[in-house]
């Protein structure tokens, strides 16, 4: 048996939730895509919260709703996942590669501040691996050069900064629902916003433009009080896309929504075992300064100069290992906005993700620990 890099947890809770949803024939986008967007907005203390079948989904229609010019820039952190740099491209907008801080692996507000021009029109903060971006600084600094301000929260769910949650900084922020996420819906995703107006512009283009969906149409299929022959119309008033998140996702995501809290702390318990563990080593640091006590971790690693022999090593041991990310500047796709950011491009040689995920047990972690230390011993 290996030890697993990322797992969900998942239980019979969820498949009730689901047996219900098949129980009453509606496994489209429903009556729980809305108790769990109600659900979510309760947890999240925000005004709304729009369900959607991936994070990715969610960024591209978060700045889909500005309609900001062709051609414009965005500017994106260079160590995050694809999607993050992609929702611009989707947008016809043109990514602006900036470099991140060396510590923390969030977006430098000083390389933002050196890279932005009167072209940008808004930034998409990253909480690397849960670790919050120095949001007061750079909504600030938005704020004088009216840019908007989009939060990716992949990796974190529920966690405050400086007394304000995660996710309500900027005028939007969207969370990630994939499976080996902090809780999952299988995939799904989620928008949410104080601005009703932002949240109108982003529930129609979900639904392929439509400005009524299907379950919403359904309730006057056979309604006495409905006289209108036309109960099945609707129009569309713009381009859309077919983005909604179904009633099966919903109704794994109502139950992980209750269990998120307990998820967040077995994390934080994982990490700070880890840490403990792991100070002795001399050549094998943390990824982050990991505050388990105070923020909400989905990713835990360490820097090594030798990674991809530790990564062997680890391997011979049954121990899976990621490595997050490949700077978006050394892909292929993203080199035609190649940026120079000379942090980013050398501190990810060093990356190994090690596993973290709520079912990890305290003899799978002391084995990763335990190699960690005879990997130095056989190599420095």
């Amino acid at each position: 048996m290996s030890v697993r890099l990322f797992a969900p947890y998942l239980g019979e809770e969820e498949l009730n939730e689901i047996r219900d949803s098949f129980a009453k024939s509606w496994i489209g986008l429903g009556e729980k895509v809305a108790a769990f967007e109600s659900a979510f907005s309760e947890y999240l203390n925000c005004k709304n919260s729009i369900g959607v079948n991936s994070a990715t989904a969610g960024l591209h229609l978060a700045l889909n709703a500005f309609k900001f010019n062709k051609g414009k820039k965005v500017l994106v952190p260079d160590i995050t996942f694809a999607s993050t740099a992609f929702a611009s491209v989707y947008n016809g907008l043109e990514p602006v590669f900036v470099d991140v801080n060396e510590d923390t692996v969030t977006i430098s507000i000083d390389d933002l501040i050196k890279k932005y021009s009167k072209d940008c029109v808004a930034v998409m903060p990253v909480h690397y691996g849960g670790q919050p971006a120095e949001m007061e600084k750079i909504t600030d600094f938005a704020r004088d050069n009216n840019l908007k301000v989009i939060e990716d929260c992949a990796h974190t769910i529920g966690a405050s900064y400086k007394d304000k949650k995660l996710g309500l900084w900027g005028e939007v922020g969207c969370f990630s629902f994939e499976e080996k996420k902090a809780m999952t819906t299988g995939d799904g995703g989620m928008i949410c916003t104080n601005d009703d107006g932002i949240a109108e512009r982003i529930r129609a283009p979900r639904w392929l433009g439509i400005d009524k969906d299907t379950y919403k149409r359904s309730s006057g299929y056979t309604s006495i009080n409905e006289l209108d022959v036309k109960h099945w119309y609707y129009d569309i008033n713009e381009l859309g896309f077919k983005y909604n998140m179904n009633d099966l996702s919903a109704a794994i995501g109502l139950v992980q929504l209750k269990k998120l809290d307990w998820m967040n702390k077995r994390r934080s318990e994982i990490i700070r075992k880890y840490l403990d563990l792991m100070k002795d080593l001399n050549y094998t640091k943390p990824i982050l300064p990991f505050e388990p006590e105070n923020y909400s971790y989905w990713l835990f690693g360490v820097r090594c100069g030798k990674r991809d022999e530790l990564i062997k090593y680890l391997k011979s041991k049954k121990i899976s290992t990621g490595v997050h990310y490949v700077p978006l500047t050394q892909v292929n796709y993203f080199k035609q906005w190649k940026s120079d950011c000379p942090v980013a491009e050398n501190i990810w040689n060093e990356f190994v993700t090690l596993p973290l995920h709520v079912m990890l047990t305290d003899k799978e972690i002391q084995l990763v620990v335990d190699s960690l230390y005879e990997f130095e011993k056989k190599n420095y």
